[in-house]
Parts: structure tokens; sequence; C-alpha cells
């Protein structure tokens, strides 16, 4: 690639403290440190580094850290192997797996004084989360797919190749003579993105292909980020003058109604709710408080830890709950205890 290419891909963090790149030794995150080696030569940058996850769960995980670890040292890259130890789970390892990655990543990126971790996900991958979001009935947010960058801790995590195909990382790879291995994860059907991988193809002969779900995907996060905007002005006009555990519902009544549910949902996170937020319980909410204020009636509610009171003025206050009482049936507190979907994903 030439310099424009290469800064359009790093620009974006080229004032970061360090860069540290998630090499696993397949196509896409070699071709990453392929470019990244590559922009480091082209542009002014940040220190780069390049770590492995090994997971413990495969024989050949081994050998393909130290193949990586190889190729970083011939790009001038610092390079370490980060192992996953402790007993490995029994069921969801795929999603275990991945916490465990980035929870690794993220303390050698603090170690080290790397303040960005990148990762390899490209378009296909993006095609393959924006289809599998959809198949799950995903609110626009989840639609939108990937954002090229978010904050973890106080890290942030970049995916600088969003834009180009696993199709044309391979050929980085095979134009740089770069050795890369195949993760068999990749093909064993009992993963969800090799099911995701293989529904797409059978979509493609029927005229739906990646390039197709992208596009949707940069579409409606460019909606979605009008409407997230609208609904910070919306939940600012609403709760001002400042008063804390207070918001004026007629305002979100009034408004437009996917405006107001993302405006409501900032209440609650705002009022100290348990995050996150789970999508079919904040808009059974919404459309219980907006009918309410439309009938001029006071309504009271419980979601996420808060006891929400809306008098008949329209004025809707949240409240911590109290600890429960004893006696609630074993269904009541495993639901109390697990995690909702966050408002900020809409999934």
């Amino acid at each position: 690639m030439d310099a424009a290419a290469l800064a359009a891909i790093f620009g974006p963090w080229a004032d970061r403290r360090g860069i540290l790149l998630a090499v696993s030794g397949g196509p896409d995150s070699m071709a990453l440190m392929l470019l990244a080696a590559q922009w480091a030569k082209t542009s002014p940058h940040p220190p780069i580094f390049a770590a492995t996850v090994d997971h413990g769960l495969r024989e050949e995980a081994r050998a393909e850290a130290k193949l990586v670890a190889a190729s970083a040292k011939n790009l001038g890259i610092p390079h370490k192997t980060l192992n996953w130890k402790g007993e490995k789970p029994a069921t969801a390892i795929q999603e275990k797996a991945r916490e465990a990655r980035y929870g690794l990543l993220l303390s050698h990126a603090h170690k080290i004084g790397a303040d960005v971790v990148m990762t390899a996900h490209h378009a296909d991958d993006q095609a393959e989360t924006i289809l599998f979001r959809l198949l799950r009935g995903s609110g626009l947010t989840g639609l939108s797919g990937m954002k090229a960058e978010t904050a973890r801790e106080d890290i942030v995590i970049a995916r600088p190749l969003l834009g180009l195909r696993k199709a044309d990382l391979v050929a980085i790879c095979h134009e740089s003579s770069q050795q890369f291995v195949d993760d068999p994860s990749n093909v064993d059907a009992h993963f969800g993105r090799t099911e995701m991988r293989a529904l797409l193809l059978a979509l493609e002969k029927h005229g739906l292909r990646a390039g197709d779900l992208t596009r949707l995907g940069k579409r409606l996060a460019r909606a979605d980020s009008a409407l997230a905007q609208a609904a910070v002005e919306l939940h600012d006009r609403a709760a001002s003058p400042p008063a804390a555990g207070k918001l004026d519902m007629g305002a979100l009544a009034a408004a437009p109604e996917e405006i107001a549910l993302r405006a409501l949902g900032l209440f609650l996170e705002t009022s100290g709710a348990q995050l996150p937020l789970k999508l079919e319980r904040l808009e059974a909410l919404s459309e219980k408080l907006r009918a309410a204020v439309g009938r001029g009636e006071a309504e009271a509610a419980t979601l996420a830890g808060l006891k929400l009171k809306l008098d008949r003025k329209g004025a809707l206050t949240a409240l911590k709950e109290g600890p429960r009482r004893r006696g609630r049936s074993g269904k009541e507190r495993m639901n109390s205890a697990s995690p909702e979907n966050r408002l900020s994903l809409l999934k």
C-alpha cells in the first residue's frame, strides 16, 4: 500500500502513546502487523508492539505464537506471548476465551504503556456480525455492526481493517511471502461464527452479499449517531433544571418514540441503573410511561434496580431499590443477578 492508504487506515491513532497489535498468526492479524510495520516506515507513529494470546486449548498454539514472534522480530516489532492460565471452561468456550483474550491484552497494554489495542476484524467479520445481530432481532445500534473504535477501561480497542475484505488480507500476506496459520475453529460447526459464515455464503447465492450488509451497517450507524445526539439533547432538556433522579416524562411523550426511548435509557443510566439494560424491558417501560402521561395518570414501575414513580403531572423520579426481602424464588434471585443487554448495544 502507498503512504496515503496506510495513513487512512492507521492515521486516526497516530497521536496515541502506544499501539498493541493483537496477532494470532492467522492471515488477518499477520496482515495487520505487516501493514502497521509498513506504516511505521512512512509516517510519524507511536511505539508499536505485538502480542499473541495462547489460550492453552490447542497443541498447535505454542508453535503459532513462535511464528508470530519470529515474524514480529523480522519486522522490528517487540512481541510477547500471553498465556491464559488456570482451568478452562467446558461450555461457551469461544465467548469465555474472547473475554480472557481481551483481559490479557488490556493488562499487557497497561504494562507497556500502550493506550490502543488493535485487532484485525475486517469487512467479512463485520458482515457476519450484522447478520448475527439481525437474526437476534437487534436494534439499530446493534445492526450498525462493530465500530472502528470503542473504549474498554482506559484503553481504546481499534479495528482499522473494517474496510478491507479477508481476501485482501490474505493477498497481502502472499505478496509479502508472509507465513500464516489457519485456526481450525474457523471451520468448526460448533462455533457460532462458523454458522454465520456458512449462512452468509448461502445468502450470497440469492444476491445478499457481504458488501451489502456492511453498507447497510454504515448507513444504520449514520442514522444511529443522529438519533443518539437527538436523545442526548432531549434528555438534557427534560432533566433541566438539573434535579438528580427527576425527568419531565411529558417532554419525552411528545417526542418521536425512538428518541424518547433512548433519552429514557440515558436517564436510567445516570440515575444508577444496573447495567447493561435490556432493550425489550426498556421498550415496555417507555410504552407504559408514555401511555400514563397521555391519560394524565400516575404510574409506578421497577427496572434495573431502580424504583420509578410517575406523578399525574408527568414528573418521573428514580430511586435505587433497597435490599430485597428474603423468601424470593430461585428464579427471581437469578433474574435479579443476571446482567442485562446494555442500551448502548441495543441488542
